[in-house]
């Protein structure tokens, strides 16, 4: 099927629909849109669009900036107040029109008229104003990116250039001046999908460095723990560091529309259909902010670790987890004769809680099931994978975690995944078990340099 029946076909059946439209100033001769969903940013949004703007004017031709101001019917008045602002400072923008009325918010007024000076493509949806709020029961972030990530397809439909990206953002991460021009040039025939390298903002208080330098270390150590495993879902699930071709998005049926996780789920159904490159010759800078607005991640992670519980945040998974995964994985690689009996008998000698473990999710009749579909062994391998995928993966890790292996100290744990992958390791300054921030940034430093 040839790419605009395919597109056509995903605009009717899978994507949102055209309730929520497109405000814009230029949008010909695109080839990547950058979507940004903000709720409530006004004070950051420009900030990240200020970032854009420096990257190289040759880049700002072909990529086109869209916002999307989101929020519910039940959402914060302050919420929804902000929104409205924001969408008046972009309405400004688009417009071309005088900035002088903004010129009382000292924070943003010289970014605004950095924007507006620059030949940055930029556009917005308004899913803030009544009538066209996000709904209730999907109205959250994964929805928003999907509003915009829809939209993108749209506005990519009729471009011949390649690649056609997508790339996904958030309100208050910074980008690098070559972002751009870096991850167009990146895109290949055979790359469908990216993620950018990522270094967190370094907040100003001790407490808050804390904080962002122990959970980016735990993301860290989690890549490094399922390499070690040789897992195939072994690359980070951050929606700021994204982006994909439209022949990828549609072809996983786009974003979903989480309220929390939209990003490892969405990462998890692309590697499905090919493998997740990794851009380090640019990076983005996401914000360290505290943040209750959804169940988990960053903001969720940093407001647990300032409410007292610190020390309980200087754990990381047992290294004893990720050979067991890397042995289970080992045996699935070239097995796949062995009926469901034989496996589970093998997987019991890995460890016995493997067998309880594969019994609980189903495998004898998952297993059952995926041998009788398969032709030959490489749809059977690949279908093993679709089962055993990253959530599967973290389920068994947190089933091992809760059961016999607790998690350990953070920084003994990293020295363990070190010297198993062969690394070396980084001396601390100190015998205690929580080293001082300045060795905490030095090791996270090195970690960044290999994940």
């Amino acid at each position: 099927m040839e790419r605009k029946s395919l597109v056509n076909t995903y605009l009717k059946n899978y994507s949102v629909g055209e309730k929520w439209q497109l405000t814009a100033n230029d949008t010909d001769n695109i080839s990547q849109v950058v979507v940004i969903p903000a709720y409530a940013e006004k004070e950051l949004l420009f900030y990240t669009l200020a970032s854009i703007v420096q990257n190289q004017p040759s880049s700002l031709e072909y990529s086109f900036v869209l916002c999307v101001v989101n929020n519910k019917d039940n959402s914060p008045p302050e919420a929804i107040e902000n929104n409205i602002q924001t969408i008046e400072h972009l309405k400004a923008l688009i417009a071309r029109k005088s900035l002088k009325r903004f010129s009382a918010e000292q924070k943003i007024y010289h970014l605004l008229v950095d924007i507006a000076d620059s030949k940055l493509k930029l556009g917005y949806i308004n899913a803030a104003s009544k009538g066209f709020e996000l709904p209730h029961n999907t109205g959250a972030v994964g929805m928003a990116r999907k509003i915009g990530m829809d939209m993108a397809v749209r506005l990519l439909k009729k471009s011949s250039a390649f690649p056609n990206l997508i790339l996904s953002l958030d309100a208050d991460t910074l980008v690098r001046e070559n972002y751009l021009s870096v991850i167009k040039k990146s895109f290949t025939p055979e790359i469908k999908t990216a993620i950018v390298a990522y270094e967190h903002q370094m907040p100003e208080t001790y407490e808050a460095q804390a904080a962002i330098v122990c959970y980016e270390i735990f993301l860290r150590y989690w890549i490094l723990g399922l390499r070690y495993s040789k897992s195939p879902w072994a690359f980070h699930s951050i929606g700021s560091t994204i982006a994909v071709s439209t022949e990828a998005y549609i072809g996983v049926r786009g974003m979903n529309r989480r309220e929390a996780g939209e990003d490892f789920y969405f990462l998890n159904k692309l590697a499905k259909t090919g493998g997740i490159d990794y851009i380090k010759e640019t990076c983005v800078y996401p914000s360290a902010r505290l943040s209750t607005r959804v169940p988990f991640g960053t903001g969720k992670r940093i407001q647990r670790f300032l409410s007292g519980v610190c020390k309980e945040e200087y754990s990381l998974y047992d290294t004893r987890i990720f050979t067991i995964l890397g042995d289970w994985l080992k045996l699935m690689n070239g097995n796949f004769l062995l009926d469901e009996n034989e496996i589970l008998t093998k997987a019991e000698k890995i460890h016995p809680l493997l067998k309880a473990f594969l019994n609980i999710n189903g495998f004898p009749v998952i297993w059952l099931k995926i041998r009788h579909n398969s032709k030959n062994e490489k749809i059977l391998a690949r279908q093993f994978n679709d089962w055993f995928d990253g959530f599967k993966t973290l389920k068994l890790i947190n089933y091992f975690t809760k059961e016999v292996y607790p998690q350990i100290n953070m920084f003994e744990a990293l020295d363990r995944i070190l010297s198993m992958l062969e690394m070396p390791g980084l001396k601390q300054n100190s015998g205690t078990k929580i080293p001082a921030l300045e060795d905490q940034i030095n090791i996270l430093q090195y970690l960044r340099t290999m994940t």
